[in-house]
């Protein structure tokens, strides 16, 4: 028939129907019921294979154990639906009754499976009788019908192993696992990794070895079992919780050391705390909320040990050079200011501008015992303070007594302030040249208040009061200065040699 057909004046083009049959061949069903076979291995089904038969298990005990040994099903439950295919069976066992059905004989027991081939047994449970023919193997393999193998795992239980072929493979996987050690030493930012280095140690946390280092850690370690830990929750509603550090409550994947390293990190390179969590593999809120913790955590336990000394401790370590006019003084002190960025806001922008700095600064005191121990530290002021200003609230004056002399710069005039000696060099007062008299005494006084901003400059040997500190750490600037000036007297040698 042609494509197109004349109707009228219209050509009208015949449409062919789209027949998912014609594409898609399925497997016919040959039979209703749904029958399965329960050997391992066999994939036999009544659903599209009419020319197997499927028999149940005898209901005698001893014929019913005999078929569960030799299908090797161990601790299986057998139900009235349970069924063995008849591919399993000697051909002799199966006859057709006139009705047509495929049974079994009384004592028949499956003998024939995948993992011997479909092979005839010769001796044991089902075989045939002598005075019947064996089949051919063409007959055997022509009642045989194709299956889909599959695994056999209630097969045997014994695995037999090529030692030879075990113990290379096992050399491999040791060698393998060193080598992944090894890189994850290598890409992991940690201790351990710079264990070997003083000089990074040295650069990363201030300590001078790893030896150093560890006898620190071993004096605050037992400390750290309790922390008191600043979360979220806890900056918003102003509270703390206190918690017992172990792997399964530790807040973070990093150990306690690991943290602390972290925390002298931050203060020794000066690093973003972006740039810390993509190092240490963590969030860079958690990093925030690290460093805060470890900021109060130190703040509270290196500042319970008192590191004002008494006249006779300080005596005792007196440098050669303070002997003479000198041997009196207790401390030499000295005001140091740390450059902050400026806030939008002008009323903090006057209160904290310095004229000395030409910025917005933060000012301390700090002081020092003759021999270079830093004994004393107070808090961050304005820096438009005077230095007169910070002396009178810094707190000092309660620790001085009468006997007591202390060592300062011209800034300082605290005279009335100070119940003893106030060591200081002469002022010009208005003349056009310093008397004779006062310049050796201005001398010897420059020569050894310059420790003092020797040990200074070893605090700003952190890079993060070398730099201008960010708005967001200005909470805890306090902690973290503080911090840093005890860690010196831990960090540092002696400062002025005997």
């Amino acid at each position: 028939m042609n494509q197109y057909q004349d109707v009228g004046a219209v050509t009208v083009r015949k449409r062919k129907k789209y027949n998912v049959r014609d594409a898609f061949k399925f497997q016919r069903t040959t039979g209703g019921s749904n029958e399965h076979c329960c050997v391992p291995l066999c994939t036999a089904s009544s659903r599209y294979n009419s020319e197997l038969s499927f028999h149940r298990f005898p209901k005698q005990n001893g014929l019913r154990e005999e078929w569960l040994h030799q299908i090797r099903r161990t601790g299986f439950t057998v139900t009235p639906h349970t069924k063995v295919c008849g591919r399993h069976f000697e051909k002799f066992h199966i006859r057709v009754t006139v009705n047509g059905r495929r049974v079994l004989a009384a004592s028949a027991v499956p003998t024939l499976f995948a993992w011997n081939n479909y092979a005839t047994s010769k001796t044991g449970a089902g075989t045939r009788p002598t005075s019947s023919p064996d089949p051919s193997p063409m007959e055997t393999e022509e009642e045989m019908v194709p299956m889909l193998e599959d695994h056999d795992y209630g097969a045997c239980r014994v695995v037999c192993v090529n030692r030879e072929r075990y113990e290379k493979m096992r050399e491999e996987i040791e060698a393998l696992r060193q080598q992944l050690h090894t890189l994850h030493m290598e890409k992991s930012f940690g201790l351990e990794r710079f264990a070997s280095s003083p000089e990074d140690i040295r650069f990363y946390t201030g300590f001078p070895s790893y030896e150093h280092l560890m006898a620190f850690w071993n004096l605050i370690s037992t400390a750290t079992a309790k922390l008191v830990r600043v979360t979220t929750r806890a900056r918003k509603t102003y509270a703390t919780s206190t918690t017992t550090e172990s792997p399964l409550t530790r807040p973070t994947k990093l150990l306690p050391i690991d943290e602390l390293f972290l925390f002298l990190t931050y203060l020794s390179t000066g690093c973003t705390q972006r740039e810390l969590g993509h190092r240490f593999n963590i969030h860079r809120a958690t990093v925030s909320r690290v460093i805060v913790t470890w900021a109060n955590f130190l703040y509270s336990l290196l500042g319970s040990v008192c590191t004002w000394m008494s006249p006779a401790a300080v005596k005792a370590s007196l440098p050669r050079v303070f002997h003479g006019s000198y041997s009196d003084t207790q401390v030499v002190l000295d005001c140091t200011e740390l450059r902050c960025q400026t806030p939008s806001s002008l009323l903090p922008q006057s209160e904290d501008f310095s004229n000395y700095k030409s910025h917005r600064t933060f000012k301390a005191m700090v002081g020092m015992s003759p021999h270079g121990a830093l004994t004393f530290v107070s808090v961050l002021f304005e820096g438009s303070m005077s230095n007169r200003e910070v002396f009178r609230q810094s707190g000092i004056t309660s620790l001085l007594t009468p006997d007591m002399a202390i060592m300062v710069d011209k800034g300082f005039m605290v005279d009335d302030l100070v119940p003893g000696t106030v060591h200081c060099p002469a002022f010009l007062s208005k003349k056009m040249q310093m008397p004779e008299v006062d310049v050796p005494k201005t001398q010897s006084i420059a020569r050894l208040s310059v420790h003092v901003e020797r040990m200074i400059r070893r605090v700003k040997e952190n890079k993060l009061f070398d730099t201008i500190i960010p708005l967001s750490i200005a909470g805890s600037i306090n902690q973290l200065f503080t911090v840093t000036c005890l860690l010196s007297n831990y960090q540092n040698g002696p400062l002025v040699k005997k």
